[in-house]
């Protein structure tokens, strides 16, 4: 078993063990571990730095017997598929067995669900004919449609929800197979058996069982931005079944803005885009507006950002927009209570998990999340943003050796531009190409926020709050926990420059 760093917060396990290793450690795992996300070769780890060191977690984890686990058939699942993806020409051009030859291999086998990841639903499938086995795509799609069906690498899978990919699309299903309203809320679960059925023409896709009541009366969203979402902590700890933490994409700006009205460190808050927002408020209210500084306007009064301040009962607050940075936080003393998904009330736009994005005529109900009362103190510290460049730490691994000897000088000597095509998942960058030593396909295994993940286009992403479980390109380094909040202000168009280093120090 190799022992690999994975940035500040986490340890990836390169062990042919590792669902044996997941089965050991899932019911007790150590102290200090936050989350678990299994894989085909490989055990993701995550820890918190402030209770276990990484040395001291490598020692332990390297003592842990694999449990040898064989597992009964699973039930039959059948999944209807209309075989006309994107890339089923392509497919069948390369493999040389024709469209109908490609439809018969793919819908012949019956699949074993080996593991979960990706994204709450996404099962990775076992038992793909060996002639449909094609790496990735070189440059992943930036939208995949929900419920297309495709192939990588040894495995098969269907795309839960609209999302990034570079699978090859074989088809599409109108099953649903994630549905947080439903017992369990996955379809396809670790050791069920999966067939695909060809057919002509889908049923359409049924509704949720989600039950979103009409929220009580509070604040009203009547104008926001481009992407205003709902956001907290996150959930932590269910990566093994495919769903992210997510959360503040600032959680430094965020808890600020909770301390400054006294709310819980769990409150939810907004996360506003480019600002451009207008909220009415049907109850005195205590408000608190962090993050990229926008100007405030309350009833024609100007409130400082990173202050607390009272809007009274119908009173209307207007968030412009920031000069410098991307996201802004507003807090509301006792939190925003929308109803929570496993555990948490944070938006998850990759996974679909959480309340909606924000839109006009939306009216969201405060809590009672608050900490006692609100702290004495009139204006916090604000952060200095940048409008230039921004440098950020990055720790190398746990996929370095998948690069030539000089990439990783290519990445802390590089400028890498922002493309428009960045959001919660990720920020897409345009810079100096990082360069493979290695051909071949890297098994899907688990990702953490940070990461900089490279397709063979040598063009890197690096994973923001709401990135996949899993991913199949190499990790060439991780950016520093401290250091997201960074880039989560980083706006298209701005610049980033990495730092490299063995081992990052708190900043």
């Amino acid at each position: 078993m190799r022992v690999l760093p994975c940035g500040d917060a986490a340890l990836l396990l390169d062990t042919e063990a590792a669902l044996g290793l997941y089965a050991a450690l899932a019911d007790a795992p150590p102290a200090g571990v936050t989350d678990l996300v299994p894989a085909a070769s490989t055990l993701l780890v995550r820890f918190d730095p402030a209770e276990v060191s990484a040395e001291e977690l490598a020692r332990e984890l390297a003592a842990v017997e694999p449990v040898s686990r064989v597992s009964a058939a699973g039930e039959l699942v059948e999944v209807p598929v209309r075989y006309d993806g994107e890339d089923l020409a392509e497919v069948a051009a390369r493999t040389g067995l024709g469209v109908a030859g490609v439809v018969e291999a793919h819908a012949a086998p019956e699949y074993v669900v080996a593991f979960s990841g990706f994204a709450p639903g996404f099962g990775y499938l076992t038992g793909l004919d060996d002639r449909l086995r094609l790496p990735r795509r070189d440059t992943p799609r930036v939208r995949v449609p929900a419920g297309s069906v495709g192939v990588a690498g040894e495995f098969t899978g269907v795309y839960p929800r609209s999302s990034p990919g570079g699978w090859h699309l074989l088809g599409r299903t109108t099953v649903p197979l994630w549905d947080a309203g439903r017992t369990p809320p996955a379809l396809l679960r670790p050791g069920n058996r999966v067939r695909f059925v060809p057919v002509d023409s889908l049923d359409p896709a049924p509704p949720s069982t989600v039950e979103r009541p009409e929220p009580a009366a509070g604040i009203e969203v009547v104008r926001c931005g481009p992407l205003a979402t709902v956001q907290d902590r996150g959930r932590p700890g269910f990566g093994s079944m495919g769903v992210g933490r997510s959360g503040a994409a600032d959680a430094g700006a965020a808890a600020l803005a909770n301390r400054l009205v006294g709310n819980a460190e769990h409150a939810a808050v907004l996360e506003l885009t480019l600002g451009g927002a207008t909220l009415v408020f049907r109850a005195a209210t205590l408000v608190a507006v962090t993050g990229a500084p926008c100007p405030l306007d309350r009833d024609g009064r100007a409130e400082a950002p990173n202050a607390p301040f009272t809007v009274p009962a119908g009173g209307r607050l207007t968030i412009g927009a920031p000069e410098v940075g991307l996201r802004g936080y507003v807090a509301v003393r006792g939190g925003v209570a929308v109803p929570p998904v496993l555990g948490s009330r944070a938006t998850d736009v990759l996974a679909g998990l959480g309340p909606d994005a924000l839109s006009p005529g939306t009216v969201l109900p405060v809590g009672t999340d608050h900490d006692g009362p609100p702290p004495a103190v009139e204006v916090a510290p604000v952060p200095a943003l940048e409008s230039g460049d921004l440098e950020v730490r990055v720790v190398p691994g746990p996929r370095a050796d998948w690069f030539t000897p000089d990439a990783l000088d290519t990445l802390r000597r590089g400028r890498y531009v922002v493309t428009a095509d960045s959001n919660r998942v990720g920020l897409r960058l345009d810079g100096p190409a990082l360069a493979r030593a290695r051909d071949g396909e890297l098994p899907s295994e688990g990702m953490v926020a940070g990461a900089i993940q490279v397709p063979p286009s040598g063009q890197p992403v690096l994973f923001l709050a709401d990135h996949p479980v899993t991913g199949g390109y190499p990790v060439i380094g991780v950016v520093h926990t401290r250091d997201l909040g960074i880039l989560a202000q980083a706006r298209p168009g701005q610049a980033v420059t990495f730092r490299v280093v063995q081992r990052a120090a708190a900043r």
